[in-house]
């Protein structure tokens, strides 16, 4: 079935329904929502867009932008949401992959692809169109093999590649996180996440689909605004840096919270004591989750039962998550492996990519994931790092998670990014960055490390900075890290004398 069938009837039902509250702008009914996904999708038609057709869209979060998603769902075409930060020179390169029939965004751009334009007001020339479009009546018909959505990873090792994600893939995780985190009627969704990536888009925005509930639509995360309007949600959605940002609000406390049932976080690693501290001011223990662009979500912490920190909790149902070594075999329970996921989440393969098809999915169907994780004889997972952040000193594994484990713990330490450079004698050197309150140097580090983790683990050098560098969606970006610190242990070049 059409996704779009599915939210369609659950529109129509709440017609009257409060579905996109938008404290900055105007409200968005079901019905008014309903109408414009079937105008926005005449309008696709009328732009040339067919079945199976890619609509790029690199376009600011509103309500208008939602419409446009569930247009392309309707209109049986697929759709591809870009970031807005993008540089002209990534968007070119994304164009020539996907080679869209037509290309969203908030302003003119010189493309051979046809372009249509949507602001942040939801104006331009998109919306003009769908105002004097005729509805699309009749809803694009679709398997569950059928691509809906092709979602570029970030590229952070190298040329951003699509997942393409099927109507299936989009359809079965949506109904499994609905019954999982015990969506209810009287729910209302706190949303302040890009609706550019998985998070945002897929896994909030459905859960309230699905039950035609209200969602509070902010432009962006603003940690005042969110403190104010907590006490109107039951639900929200964010990154750790979301939430690390309200303990830092003046004013926020239990009481703000008085009616929220529901804190989930992903997209990063929320560290232990920052989770320890959220749940000391409000109460609650948040809901971790794991999942990533290619695989909506494979795992999540229980909504009854124990929330164990730094651990994402269990396989959904249905999803299978297994710990492997090189060859694909399951390890043994508490030895770190590779986390690979098979289930209808995964995703159908990457767009136009099928030499990473063959790396990332075995032949028994399992896909390769990247993460590194251990698994508990419960069950229970829990994420150490990425296999391409793996520091290797010496000879010896080190697991950034590990070690930023522990510095966090620190008392003048506010958060810590742990990476590997290149060294003359070890070939790698383990590397700290630590955004500190107040003084912190190699010295301070050493003494609180010592005895704490073994020699090798500990960090050859201390990196303080004023904030680490993340994406949009809290990821902390250790190749960018690596890139600025590359060379702290390079050896200075001799000079004419021979001297160095």
């Amino acid at each position: 079935m059409n996704l779009f069938a599915g939210f369609a009837s659950v529109f129509q039902a709440a017609r009257d329904a409060p579905a996109l509250i938008c404290p900055d702008g105007e409200n968005w009914s079901y019905g008014r929502l309903l109408d414009a996904a079937e105008r926005t999708a005449g309008a696709l038609r009328g732009l040339g867009v067919a079945v199976g057709d890619r609509v790029l869209a690199q376009v600011a979060k509103s309500p208008e932008a939602v419409a446009l998603y569930l247009a392309c769902l309707k209109a049986g075409a697929i759709y591809a949401p870009i970031s807005p930060a993008l540089a002209d020179a990534e968007v070119d390169y994304l164009l020539s992959d996907l080679a869209p029939s037509l290309f969203v965004r908030e302003t003119p751009f010189p493309a051979a692809v046809k372009v249509a334009t949507l602001d942040a007001q939801g104006g331009g020339s998109l919306s003009a169109a769908a105002a004097a479009a005729s509805p699309l009546t009749v809803t694009a018909t679709t398997s569950d093999a059928d691509v809906a959505a092709i979602i570029y990873t970030s590229g952070t090792t190298g040329r951003p590649k699509g997942a393409m994600l099927t109507h299936g893939n989009l359809a079965s995780n949506a109904r499994t996180l609905h019954a999982c985190w015990g969506w209810r009627d009287d729910d209302v969704l706190l949303h302040a996440l890009p609706i550019a990536h998985v998070h945002g888009l897929f896994v909030a925005l459905h859960c309230a689909f699905l039950s035609g509930t209200p969602t509070i639509f902010l432009p962006k995360f603003d940690a005042a605004q969110v403190r104010r309007l907590l006490p109107d949600a039951t639900v929200m959605m964010g990154v750790p840096t979301h939430y690390a940002r309200l303990l830092n609000e003046p004013g926020f406390q239990a009481s703000t919270c008085r009616n929220i049932r529901l804190f989930v976080s992903g997209s990063a690693p929320f560290a232990v004591p920052a989770f320890e501290a959220f749940e000391e001011r409000t109460g609650l223990r948040v809901l971790e989750r794991y999942g990533m662009s290619e695989t909506l979500m494979n795992a999540s912490n229980p909504l009854d039962g124990e929330r164990v920190p730094g651990t994402v909790g269990f396989a959904l149902p249905g999803v299978e998550v297994r710990i492997a070594d090189a060859a694909g075999k399951a390890v043994a329970n508490g030895e770190v492996g590779g986390i690979e996921v098979r289930g209808p989440n995964v995703c159908k393969g990457y767009w136009r990519r099928p030499e990473k098809n063959r790396e990332n999915f075995r032949a028994d169907g399992f896909f390769v994931t990247g993460d590194l994780g251990v698994m508990d004889d419960e069950g229970r997972v829990a994420i150490v790092g990425r296999e391409k952040d793996l520091v290797i000193s010496g000879g010896n594994n080190v697991y950034p998670k590990e070690v930023e484990s522990l510095l966090d713990q620190m008392p003048e330490v506010v958060e810590s990014a742990v990476f590997g450079v290149p060294h003359p004698d070890f070939g790698e050197a383990v590397v700290a960055a630590v955004v500190s309150r107040g003084a912190l140097d190699q010295r301070h580090v050493d003494a609180f490390l010592n005895g704490r983790i073994a020699r090798y683990k500990q960090p050859k050098r201390v990196v303080r900075m004023d904030a680490l560098p993340r994406n949009a969606m809290g990821k902390v970006l250790r190749n960018a890290l690596r890139d600025v610190h590359g060379a702290l242990f390079a050896k200075p070049l001799a000079d004419a004398s021979g001297a160095s």
